[in-house]
């Protein structure tokens, strides 16, 4: 019996509702990551489209990247994936406050 993290699957719903397959993500050279890229990612890893480490190794992202990619969208939806907008979705730091 194959577990499920040794399946593979062929196709997931991504974000528009809409079947995407391995040839819907974004391209592997990729410098720019807006949202949708990022969210595109996100969804493909937790569908079982591409594992953790593939989607790593083909954009060249760390995991902390992805993770930190992925706990924004889990905190504050599509828009915590907002890069100019950062400041709005992380608490504030105390010791710096008045800076």
């Amino acid at each position: 019996m194959q577990s499920q993290m040794d399946r593979k699957v062929n196709r997931i719903i991504g974000l528009d509702g809409q079947p995407m397959t391995i040839h819907d993500l974004p391209p592997k050279d990729t410098k720019r990551w807006v949202i949708r890229r990022k969210a595109e990612v996100v969804a493909a890893v937790r569908g079982g489209l591409i594992s953790l480490d593939d989607a790593c190794r083909r954009y060249t992202l760390s995991v902390e990247e992805f993770l930190s990619w992925q706990k924004a969208i889990d905190k504050h939806g599509l828009p915590g994936l907002r890069t100019t907008r950062i400041q709005e979705y992380r608490p504030s730091d105390p010791i710096h406050k008045n800076d």
